[in-house]
């Protein structure tokens, strides 16, 4: 495996990372409120980092989102390249890509995705969808919501369609989520029937790399901190505790970027990948969690401070770490996926055995 980017995915997360530095400012955040940054957002579109994914591919995407996580911007980024540009530009039909990831390149659209659905929404053979999301990350600007049925079937729903609903909820990060509701809303079918795993690994690969740069970002904050603060005449960065915490948060941020690469390079290859991408979320949730916890406890009392930037850090930590599964969750999965295919292998291995006995059988009657 080869992790090095190519050229076009460094200019791409060089790229990102000048705009997000420029405009994802603490000020401009805090204005934003729960909102997404229109500014910038158009920013990022009229740079190409939108229609760029189809391009550098998710191991590139992951190079961008590391670079939105470690501002903790509020745009519809991951989402619209996780559940809209990726999935249309992998399972969608000749016609479905010329429509809609020209609009979804550009900023006109923008695309979420239902999940985990956790089986709440049906579709009728016509493809009328009903059910209910309880949270859905950016719903309040998106254009597109990809919906998974009970049957693992992926639906693109339009959130101005007649039967659809949605009202505002607050999440732990200012996500702009929103409650979704189908009441027989038509939908367009979006790939065949291995679409669904396949647009769910990548999705949680995706976010996975959100979360390395998100711990990125708050352990280079807490660094900064504890370098310049002193206490009884020193740095706070030199005493051991707080090296060795420093150290830890380190260790589980690498842990999560290397997974989240390996992942995403396996899904660009065209490799096996589903086991790789829940180990991948698995660490983003697990590891996520302890780094944006040490980033704020490293900052003391100034940790608590709400207006901190660094508590927007751990805000997006928590946020995601729920997102993705929590850790046991995922962890149960993981398992049931590894049993399955070791029964799987073990099932082939004694028919092959049984094969090989039956020749046996049959040269010994010879």
């Amino acid at each position: 495996m080869d992790f090095h980017p190519s050229e076009e995915q460094a200019a791409a997360a060089a790229l990102a990372a000048r705009i997000f530095r420029d405009l994802a400012t603490h000020e401009r955040l805090a204005a934003a409120g729960t909102g997404s940054d229109a500014e910038l957002w158009k920013a990022l579109t009229a740079a190409g980092l939108t229609s760029a994914v189809e391009e550098v591919g998710l191991l590139g995407l992951v190079l961008l989102l590391e670079e939105q996580g470690r501002t903790t911007a509020q745009v519809p980024y991951a989402a619209t390249c996780a559940y809209g540009i990726l999935p249309v530009a992998a399972h969608g039909s000749p016609e479905q890509r010329a429509r809609l990831l020209p609009a979804l390149g550009s900023g006109e659209a923008v695309a979420t995705g239902a999940f985990p659905a956790r089986r709440a929404f049906t579709a009728t053979p016509d493809g009328r969808l009903t059910g209910t999301a309880p949270a859905v990350p950016w719903l309040r600007e998106a254009t597109h919501v990809l919906v998974p049925d009970r049957d693992r079937a992926l639906w693109l729903v339009r959130t101005d369609a007649p039967g659809v609903g949605t009202r505002p909820v607050e999440t732990t990060a200012p996500w702009s989520a929103g409650r979704l509701t189908l009441t027989g809303a038509r939908a367009e079918r979006l790939g065949g029937p291995d679409a669904h795993d396949a647009v769910l690994a990548a999705a949680r690969t995706a976010f996975a790399g959100l979360q390395a740069g998100v711990c990125a970002g708050s352990l280079a904050r807490a660094v900064e901190y504890t370098s310049t603060r002193e206490q009884f005449g020193r740095p706070l960065s030199t005493n051991q505790g707080v090296m060795l915490r420093a150290a830890d948060a380190y260790m589980d941020t690498e842990a999560i970027r290397v997974t989240a690469y390996e992942a995403a390079w396996r899904i660009d290859e065209g490799l096996p990948a589903r086991e790789h991408a829940l180990t991948a979320a698995w660490w983003a949730s697990e590891a996520g969690k302890r780094v944006v916890h040490a980033g704020q406890h490293l900052h003391g009392g100034m940790g608590a401070d709400l207006d901190h930037p660094v508590h927007r850090h751990f805000l997006w930590g928590r946020q995601l770490d729920a997102y993705l599964g929590c850790g046991s969750e995922l962890l149960s999965e993981l398992g049931a996926l590894i049993s399955e295919g070791e029964n799987s292998e073990g099932e082939n291995s004694d028919a092959g055995n049984s094969e090989r006995e039956n020749e046996g059988e049959t040269h010994e009657r010879r």
